[in-house]
């Protein structure tokens, strides 16, 4: 009987793309999307690719309590920790959206120790675009 040839790789036998790839990342950007139901932080380098991120569905918040600033600060940092570690020093943070959890997740990126270079606010706002739905009688 012939012999089997061992695979060399395989899911088993560890991570596929590990390894000790990882990537120095000295300056990077740090987008906040704050809707009134969950904030997804995201953590990119210069050029846009992402490194990681988390949001408040991920660090273990279920339903209503995902809006909340709690929620939103420990998204933040969940997010930060890995590129602290990858020896991000300065970041540029761009907020986007209404939510409760832009101060919090603000508040949490400025406490990891990370420089920031500016803040910037993208949330969108209408010039007058479209016309509001007409009014509930209750």
């Amino acid at each position: 009987m012939a012999k089997s040839i061992p695979r060399i790789s395989s899911r088993r036998n560890g991570r596929i793309g590990s390894g000790n790839n990882v990537r120095r990342i000295p300056k990077g950007v740090i987008h906040v999307q704050a809707s009134f139901h969950n904030t997804i932080v995201t953590v990119t380098d210069v050029r846009g690719r992402v490194v990681s991120w988390s949001s408040a569905g991920t660090s273990g918040f279920k339903g209503t309590r995902r809006g909340t600033p709690f929620a939103a600060q420990t998204a933040a940092t969940n997010a930060i920790r890995t590129v602290v570690d990858q020896g991000m020093l300065r970041a540029e943070v761009l907020i986007k959206g209404p939510g409760l959890g832009r101060d919090a997740a603000l508040r949490a990126i400025r406490r990891s120790g990370i420089l920031l270079t500016f803040v910037r606010d993208l949330t969108p706002m209408p010039h007058n675009g479209c016309r509001p739905p007409k009014q509930r009688r209750v």
